[in-house]
């Protein structure tokens, strides 16, 4: 049987969407965008204070179903501009160590929701 997860401490879905579903075991999350749930403001300042931003949204997921970044699987994260792929990197790899690393692919694409510069899903066991 599958379970919703949503939270107010991540931004709300605008679609017909969830934030998590729940399903045997495992967490699938919907991708993140830099929106502060406090504000509803884009967090664009910076690429690597964006990219905080998706990741904490993704931890205030992850808490919400009693899950961390340790039990992340997969992540996929989609880039507006590969040029920023190092910075992009390099914030990210501060929320995981090499011994829990998940699997991911890093993919540049055309557009991302609000035109946003990275949006990041993740798959995670509970």
């Amino acid at each position: 049987m599958k379970k919703i997860h949503n939270t107010n401490n991540a931004p709300a879905p605008v679609g017909p969407y969830n934030q998590a579903i729940e399903y045997n075991g495992v967490l699938y999350c919907s991708g993140q965008i830099a929106l502060d749930p406090s504000t509803g403001e884009l967090i664009t300042d910076t690429i690597e204070n964006e990219t905080h931003q998706v990741m904490k949204n993704i931890k205030a997921i992850l808490d919400n179903a009693g899950t961390n970044f340790e039990n992340i699987i997969k992540c996929s994260v989609f880039v507006s501009d590969m040029g920023n792929y190092a910075r992009i990197n390099a914030v990210y790899a501060t929320y995981f160590n090499e011994d829990t690393a998940p699997a991911r692919e890093l993919v540049e694409v055309a557009n991302l929701p609000k035109y946003v510069n990275v949006e990041i899903s993740v798959v995670a066991a509970i």
